[in-house]
C-alpha cells in the first residue's frame, strides 16, 4: 500500500518540480535560463550562468521527455541544448566553459572535467530524445577531450581541471569549500554516470574499456578498506587526503555504480556491483537519524558531524534504498524510504515558493542563504530521483 501511495505522490512531485522550472527559470530577456534565484524567490538578472547548471537542465528536460513524452519538456530541452552549444561550447579549443555572464559571453573559461562530464550526460540524454546527430557528435568530442587531456595513463583515473586551451591548472577545486587535490571521488562519479549514459547510445569499445576502468578505480582506489564508504580526495598516486564520509555520495554511488556495471552487459560484473550496492545501502541505513533524514557528512577523525540536511542527499537516498530493496528484499530499505519521504515533505518541499529548499539546519530552519536556482541548485537530483523511483516502483508493483 505504501508503494502505491508513494508512486502517486512522487508522480505529482515530479510534475510540480518541472512546472517550477518551466514557470520560473526561463530567461526571457537574455536567452536560455536564469543564473540565480535566491531563497526568497528574487531573480538576479545579472548573475553569471554556470555550465554545470545548464548541462543539468539539458539532462533534466531531456530525461523528463524521455520518461513522459510530454512535448513541452522537449521544447525546453531544445532551448537548453541550443543555449549550451551557442554560449558554453568553446569554438576554438573545444569543451564547455565553466561559466558565462548574464548575456552569454564567456566568463570563466576553465575546463573543469566535472563540467565536461555533465555536458556529456546532457548531450547523450538529449540524443535519446531527439536522435539529433550533432548532440551525439558533441558528446563523443567531449569523451575524446577527457581521454586525451584528463586520463592518467600512469596511475589511473582522471585529473580535475584545465585552462581554456587544456593546460592543467594549479587550482583544481570545484568550489572554495573543496580541497585542492588532483583527483576526487566526486568528479570520477560523474564521469562514470556520463560515460554510462553515453554508452547506452554509443557502444564504442574504447568507451566500454574506460567505463570498466572507472568501476575498477572505485573498487580499488575510492572505496575504503571495508568497501562501504567512498573516500573523497586523493593525491596523484591515489593516497587518500581526507577521512570524511559523505552520506549522500555513498548512497548515490551505490545505485550509479550498479547501473554503470549493468550497462556493460557483463553478468559477473553486474552481480559484483549489485552486492556492493546492498553493502553501501546497509551502511548508510545505519546512519539514518531518528527523524528519517541523513546528515551531510561525518569526520571519523574528529568525530564531528555536519548536521545540516541537503535536498540532494535525501533525494539520492530514496533511490539508493529502493535500488537495494530490488537487489535484496529487506523491508528496512522500504521503511527508510518512507521516513525519508516524510522528512522531505515536511522540511524540504517548499509548497509556497516552489521547488525544494537547499536544506535545513539541525533545528529544521531552512538554509536561507542558499539559492533556489543557481550554480549548484538545479533540477537534476530531485527530478532524477522522481523518475528513477517511478520506474522502479512500477517494476515492483508489476512483479
Amino acid at each position: 500500500m505504501f508503494l502505491q501511495n508513494f508512486r502517486q505522490e512522487i508522480a505529482q512531485e515530479l510534475e510540480r518540480i518541472l512546472q517550477f522550472w518551466t514557470s520560473h527559470a526561463l530567461d526571457e530577456q537574455q536567452g536560455g535560463f536564469i543564473g540565480k534565484m535566491d531563497f526568497e524567490g528574487t531573480i538576479h538578472a545579472s548573475a553569471a550562468k554556470g555550465g554545470v547548471l545548464n548541462a543539468r537542465i539539458l539532462w533534466t528536460f531531456s530525461a523528463a521527455y524521455n520518461f513522459s513524452k510530454n512535448e513541452s519538456y522537449l521544447l525546453l530541452a531544445k532551448r537548453a541544448y541550443q543555449y549550451l552549444v551557442k554560449h558554453f561550447w568553446d569554438k576554438q579549443h573545444g569543451g564547455i566553459y565553466w561559466s558565462v555572464d548574464a548575456q552569454g559571453n564567456p566568463l570563466s573559461t576553465r575546463k573543469q572535467i566535472y563540467c565536461q562530464a555533465f555536458a556529456i550526460y546532457g548531450f547523450a540524454e538529449y540524443y535519446k530524445a531527439t536522435q539529433d546527430p550533432e548532440a551525439l557528435a558533441l558528446a563523443k568530442q567531449l569523451f575524446t577531450y577527457i581521454e586525451k587531456y584528463s586520463f592518467d595513463a600512469e596511475t589511473g583515473g582522471y585529473w580535475e581541471a584545465f585552462s581554456e586551451n587544456w593546460t592543467q591548472l594549479d587550482d583544481l577545486r570545484l568550489s572554495e569549500k573543496d580541497r585542492n587535490d588532483p583527483k576526487t571521488m566526486n568528479t570520477h562519479l560523474h564521469i562514470l554516470e556520463a560515460y554510462a549514459c553515453l554508452y547506452e547510445v554509443w557502444q564504442d569499445p574504447h568507451l566500454a574499456q574506460q567505463l570498466r576502468h572507472l568501476l575498477v578505480i572505485f573498487t580499488d582506489k575510492i572505496l575504503d578498506k571495508n568497501g562501504k564508504h567512498l573516500l573523497l580526495f586523493f593525491d596523484k598516486n591515489w593516497e587518500s587526503q581526507s577521512a570524511s564520509i559523505s552520506f549522500g555520495h555513498d548512497i548515490e554511488a551505490a545505485w550509479l555504480l550498479q547501473w554503470a556495471a549493468e550497462c556493460l552487459h557483463d553478468p559477473a560484473l553486474a552481480s559484483q556491483f549489485q552486492q556492493l550496492a546492498v553493502n553501501i545501502a546497509q551502511e548508510t541505513l545505519a546512519a539514518m537519524q531518528p527523524d528519517g533524514s541523513l546528515y551531510h557528512e561525518y569526520d571519523p577523525l574528529t568525530q564531528h558531524y555536519d548536521t545540516h540536511r541537503e535536498w540532494w542527499v535525501e533525494a539520492e537516498a530514496m533511490v539508493g534504498f529502493l535500488n537495494a530493496y530490488q537487489n535484496q528484499a529487506t523491508t528496512a530499505f522500504v521503511e527508510a524510504i518512507q521516513q525519508l519521504w516524510q522528512f522531505t515533505q515536511k522540511y524540504l518541499l517548499d509548497k509556497q515558493r516552489g521547488e525544494w529548499v537547499w536544506g535545513v539546519y539541525d533545528d529544521y530552519t531552512p538554509m536561507k542563504t542558499e539559492d533556489r536556482i543557481g550554480f549548484w541548485k538545479c533540477p537534476y537530483h530531485n527530478t532524477r530521483a522522481c523518475i528513477e523511483l517511478l520506474k522502479r516502483v512500477d517494476l515492483l508493483l508489476v512483479n
